[in-house]
């Protein structure tokens, strides 16, 4: 009944069409969740290489190379959904326009994180920091902020690219 009568209401006078891009525009993106996602990973890999041969491991070191094998793939997965929605809901033609690599990149990065997912290779994983590193420069020069980068205060101190926010 209500639908009727807006219905109604707007053929008589239409309403003004508003839009937003996502599905709730809250306009809050951010591309550190993806850096430090890629930086659990990396960390999860070093972890693991700490650890004995698998054939001479104990129950509990069994146990911890379980769970820093579940917490990479969680990590993995973590990266892909982050960078999805900043590319789905933030990136428009402007973007694309000035950044004519972002489809490519961000696929580059999906497949990236598939590879780092299926293997305990720390270099695959670095590969995938960088992506997410030109993702995030990219995301934050299309906002007009100026980037810089800097080793991560904390293992496994790669370096990650920061916006350069105004003091």
């Amino acid at each position: 009944m209500l639908a009727k009568l807006l219905n109604k209401i707007d053929s008589k006078r239409p309403f003004v069409e508003v839009s937003a891009h996502c599905d709730i525009p809250c306009k809050i993106y951010d591309p550190i969740t993806a850096q430090l996602a890629v930086l659990t990973m990396i960390r999860m890999i070093d972890l693991l290489a700490e650890l004995p041969e698998p054939a001479v491991m104990t129950a509990n070191q069994l146990a911890q190379f379980n769970r820093l094998v579940s917490e990479k793939e969680l990590h993995g997965r973590k990266v892909k959904d982050e960078v999805q929605v900043i590319w789905g809901d933030y990136i428009k033609q402007p973007q694309l326009d000035a950044y004519p690599e972002l489809h490519q990149l961000s696929h580059s990065i999906m497949l990236a994180a598939s590879k780092a997912k299926q293997h305990i290779d720390r270099a695959a994983t670095l590969d995938l920091l960088t992506k997410v590193n030109r993702f995030a420069e990219i995301f934050w020069l299309s906002k007009g902020i100026e980037v810089y980068c800097a080793p991560c205060p904390y293992p496994p101190a790669e370096v990650v690219t920061y916006p350069k926010l105004a003091q």
